[in-house]
Formats: C-alpha cells, sequence, structure tokens
C-alpha cells in the first residue's frame, strides 16, 4: 500500500470530523487507524502501529497524540498542527459552552440529580481504569510492591512529582531487563523536527513569561498544566488525579464537588478526559483561563510527538528507560487507585446511587461504551436520584 498526498486542510478537516465524535478517550485510536491507513492511504499500518506505541510511551492523551503522529507522519510539522488543533478543537469548543452554561444552572433539581449520578460514574469510570491499566501493567511481584506503596503516598498527600519519580527509580532497581532489542534511529527525521520544536517550546516559554508579567493567576494555571501533561504517564486518566491534587488541595481554585462536575462534563462530550482542564480554566479566568489551561494541558505531550518521534527507537532499545518507564506506570496505577478511593468519599451515598456504581462498573468491565454507559446512567439519576 502507498500513501497518498495530503493537503494541510484534508487533514485539519478529516480530524475535525473525527474530533467530533472522539467519544471513549484511547479507543479512538482505532478510529483514527480507520481514517488514515484504510481510507485515506496515508500511512502504512506498521508505521501507524509504531506511533501507537510511540504515544503509549510517552504522557499525554493518547488518541490527541496519535493525531499529531499521523499529522507528522504526512505532512511534517504543519501537519502534525493541524491535525492536533483539529482534534482537539470540538471538545475545546463543547466543554467551553458547557462550562458557561454550568455556571448558569447547576443549582436546578434535575441538574443536581444528573450531576449526582455523573459523580458516581466517574468512581466507576476511574475504578475501571485502575483494574484495566493494573492488568496490563503490574506482571510482577516488584510492579505490584510499587503500585501499593505509591498508592499509600498519595492517599498520604504527598506530591505526585515526588512519587512519580521514586517509583522511577525503583522501576531501574527493580524492573530492568537487559534483553532489550537494539533499534535504529532516523537521522534525518530528527534533522528536519528539531529546530521547529526548539522554536515552538521557545514561543510557549515567551507566553508564559507574558502571563507571568500580566497575570499571575494565569500564569500559574498554565504553568500548573503544563506540569500536569509532562508527567501524565498512561494518558488522560492519569493526568486527571494530578490535576485533582493540585487543583482542589494544593491550589483551592475549586471544590472537589465542582472539579467532579468538570470531570462529568467531560464524560458527556468528544474528545480526552484531561480536556476537563478546559472546564478548570474557564472557572479559574473565564474564556482565556479556559485557552491557558488548554494549551498547557497539551502542548508538552504534542511537543514531545514531534521530538521525541526520531528517537524512539534508540530510547525503546535502552533497559533502564524501558524500567523506569515501567517503574512510573506501575505507580499511575498506584494513583488511580488514590483518587478512586478519594472520589468515593467525595460523593453522598445512597441506595440508588451505590446500585449506580455497581452496575456501571460491570457494564465498563465487559468494555461496553462508554457513552451509552454515561447516558443510561444520566437518566438513571434523574429518574431515580432526586
Amino acid at each position: 500500500m502507498t500513501k497518498t498526498e495530503v493537503t494541510l486542510p484534508d487533514l485539519f478537516f478529516s480530524f475535525l470530523r473525527l474530533g467530533a465524535t472522539a467519544f471513549g478517550g484511547p479507543a479512538m485510536v482505532a478510529y483514527i487507524r480507520r481514517l488514515a491507513v484504510e481510507r485515506k492511504h496515508w500511512l502504512e499500518d506498521e508505521t501507524f502501529r509504531s506511533g501507537v506505541a510511540l504515544c503509549q510511551t510517552i504522557p499525554g492523551a493518547t488518541a490527541m497524540q496519535m493525531s499529531a503522529y499521523v499529522g507528522i507522519r504526512a505532512r511534517g510539522v504543519a501537519g502534525a498542527a493541524v491535525s492536533f488543533i483539529g482534534f482537539g478543537f470540538p471538545a475545546f469548543a463543547a466543554m467551553v459552552i458547557l462550562g458557561a452554561l454550568y455556571t448558569q444552572v447547576s443549582s436546578l433539581p434535575m441538574v443536581v440529580s444528573a450531576l449526582s449520578g455523573l459523580h458516581v460514574l466517574i468512581v466507576a469510570i476511574v475504578a475501571n481504569a485502575t483494574l484495566s491499566f493494573g492488568k496490563t501493567t503490574l506482571k510482577k511481584w516488584p510492579g505490584f510492591v510499587i503500585a501499593a506503596l505509591a498508592a499509600s503516598a498519595f492517599l498520604l498527600s504527598l506530591h505526585p512529582i515526588v512519587v512519580i519519580g521514586s517509583s522511577a527509580i525503583a522501576g531501574l532497581i527493580l524492573l530492568t531487563n537487559h534483553n532489550a532489542a537494539q533499534g535504529a534511529v532516523d537521522q534525518s527525521r530528527r534533522l528536519s523536527t528539531l529546530k521547529p520544536v526548539i522554536v515552538m517550546s521557545l514561543a510557549l516559554v515567551l507566553v508564559l513569561l507574558t502571563l507571568f508579567l500580566i497575570d499571575r493567576k494565569l500564569f500559574t494555571l498554565g504553568a500548573l498544566m503544563l506540569r500536569i501533561d509532562l508527567f501524565a504517564f498512561g494518558g488522560g486518566f492519569a493526568s486527571v488525579p494530578l490535576m485533582f491534587h493540585e487543583v482542589v488541595h494544593v491550589q483551592s481554585w475549586l471544590p472537589p464537588n465542582v472539579f467532579m462536575d468538570g470531570i462529568a462534563l467531560g464524560q458527556v462530550t468528544p474528545g480526552p478526559i484531561v480536556i476537563t482542564a478546559t472546564f478548570v480554566g474557564y472557572m479559574v479566568g473565564g474564556i482565556v483561563g479556559a485557552i491557558v489551561a488548554t494549551i498547557g494541558v497539551f502542548a508538552p505531550s504534542f511537543l514531545m510527538v514531534v521530538g521525541i518521534a526520531p528517537y524512539f527507537d534508540r530510547l525503546r532499545a535502552s533497559p533502564r528507560f524501558v524500567a523506569a518507564l515501567s517503574g512510573i506506570l506501575c505507580s499511575f496505577v498506584g494513583l488511580l487507585l488514590a483518587v478512586t478511593v478519594r472520589f468515593i468519599m467525595n460523593v453522598n451515598w445512597v441506595p440508588s446511587l451505590i446500585v449506580l456504581a455497581f452496575l456501571a462498573l460491570i457494564t465498563l468491565y465487559r468494555k461496553v461504551d462508554i457513552l451509552w454507559v454515561v447516558l443510561v446512567g444520566i437518566a438513571y439519576s434523574i429518574i431515580f436520584c432526586r
């Protein structure tokens, strides 16, 4: 199969249409493959699979990163940018609209009932993510130990960056496998992406410096989202616990129930769960805050896709890199477990909500589409949870 020529507008509008129905987070990777490999023939299947491996290795929302990966393989850095923006814009627009409506209608009885049910669905979603991540990540006893210690550390409110760093060191000590295969490095791709990555990184620093001078709160918001994305190994579900800790406990910008409302709204809009950052930004600083938070939470992962792709074979061939990454992924199982416990503690449990949580967890575990689980759960909570 040979690749076909692609224009930047074709990339943008193709991913814009796909992003408008991008429910299910990482599940969207299969639809991106259908678009890029089967329908448009922009990439060969082996190239696409290599991109999936890269996006699962580095921090950030996997589906968003795959849109950038397809773009960079099809049309270079410009292609990555238009694909990434096109795929993410529908989620951003929807979350801004819902954030604005939230401030007006969040106290209405029907809305309160729907949000109560959504809080429970969030518990089930994160609990199911814990089970799924644990099943694929924890293969040997050192992994279980790292995950358990990480969960305890998070519940004791140690800073996430400290826990992640410690877990990486533990992975280096306990999980190193010296049988990693050697891989080749694409030198030409490295040269074609290094300069744009440096320019975009400097532009991002300039934006942060400008925010620092004109609005310290927006600067803190942007820097916080940048830091969250840099350590979001394991995809969007890893970002949410970090965001919860920083936004609710450290900065005290939002109470726990409002933050969970933001996650809930993120589940009824297209895009990754980390689009919750847009809601947080809107609550903190209006539309400007939403833009700053959204750029902050997506820019690092975009730059990593563009910048690290040329080095990925070499990184995967390093036993130490693989071991440190394994330790970090184990810590995120612990992080998801800890945030599940915290979310459980923030729900006002009644019998009808217990039933909803149980049914939602079973259906999610059996791989029922998350959109249907959310829609049925909202209907259930409106009817039975008043």
